[in-house]
C-alpha cells in the first residue's frame, strides 16, 4: 500500500487560501483522504501559534523590564509553547472534531466524522491570528471566537450542505454563549488576581507590623533586664 507523502511546502499556501477564500476552499476540500494530512496541518498551525506566543511573551517580558526571572520565563516560553500548542492541537483536534460532528449531524449533515475532522483541522489556520488577538484584554478572545465561528459557518455551508440561515443561526447562538463565557471568565480571573494582590499586600503589612511589635517588645525586655541589673 502506497503512503501519500506530505508536502510541507504547501502549508503556507493552504493557510492563505483558507484565510482569504474560505467558501471556495471548503467547497473544493476533499471530504475523505485520511487523517494524516489535516493532522499535520493542524500541528503545524499549533507550532506556529506557539512560536508567536512565545516570542510575544519574551518581548513583553523585556518591554516590561522583567529582567532576570521574567526574561528567562519569556525565552523558555519560546521553546515550550510550540511543544504545548503542537500536542494540544493533535489531541484536542480529535475531541473538538467529535463535538462538531455531533453538531453538524443534528443540523442535518450527512458527512462522516472524517469530514468533520478535516474541516476542524483546516479551520486551525486561524490559530496564529487568534493567538495574537488573545493578548487584548476582554475583547481579544471574543474577537477570536467570532473569527473561528465565521470559518465554521463557511465549512457548514460549503462542505456539509447546511442552509446558510441555519448555519448562521446555530453557530451565532454558540458564538454568543462562548463570548459571554469567555468574557465572564476573564473578569472573574482578573478579580481573583486583584483580590490575591490585595491579600498579599495585607499579609505583608501585617507581617511587618508583627515584626515591628516583636522588635519593640524585645527592646523593652532588654531595658527591663538592664534596670533589674
Amino acid at each position: 500500500m502506497e503512503t501519500k507523502r506530505i508536502d510541507f511546502s504547501t502549508i503556507p499556501q493552504t493557510t492563505l487560501r483558507i484565510l482569504t477564500q474560505p467558501a471556495l476552499f471548503f467547497r473544493e476540500m476533499p471530504k475523505t483522504g485520511g487523517f494524516v494530512e489535516p493532522l499535520v496541518f493542524m500541528v503545524a498551525m499549533g507550532v506556529v501559534s506557539g512560536i508567536i506566543g512565545g516570542l510575544l511573551t519574551a518581548l513583553f517580558s523585556i518591554l516590561g523590564l522583567h529582567f532576570g526571572a521574567g526574561m528567562v520565563t519569556g525565552f523558555i516560553a519560546i521553546i515550550l509553547m510550540p511543544i504545548y500548542f503542537a500536542i494540544g492541537s493533535a489531541v484536542f483536534g480529535f475531541v473538538s472534531a467529535a463535538i462538531l460532528f455531533i453538531i453538524w449531524k443534528i443540523m442535518g449533515s450527512n458527512e462522516e466524522y472524517e469530514t468533520a475532522y478535516r474541516c476542524n483541522a483546516y479551520i486551525s489556520a486561524v490559530l496564529p491570528v487568534t493567538t495574537v488577538l488573545a493578548l487584548i484584554p476582554y475583547v481579544g478572545g471574543a474577537i477570536g471566537i467570532l473569527i473561528g465561528i465565521y470559518y465554521l459557518v463557511h465549512a457548514s455551508i460549503e462542505t456539509h450542505g447546511i442552509p446558510s440561515r441555519k448555519a448562521w443561526l446555530v453557530f451565532g447562538i454558540i458564538a454568543a454563549v462562548l463570548v459571554i463565557f469567555q468574557i465572564s471568565a476573564q473578569i472573574a480571573a482578573r478579580r481573583a488576581s486583584h483580590n490575591l494582590e490585595k491579600a498579599t499586600e495585607s499579609w505583608k503589612d501585617t507581617s511587618e507590623q508583627m515584626q515591628k511589635a516583636a522588635e519593640e517588645m524585645q527592646k523593652q525586655m532588654q531595658k527591663d533586664m538592664e534596670k533589674t541589673d
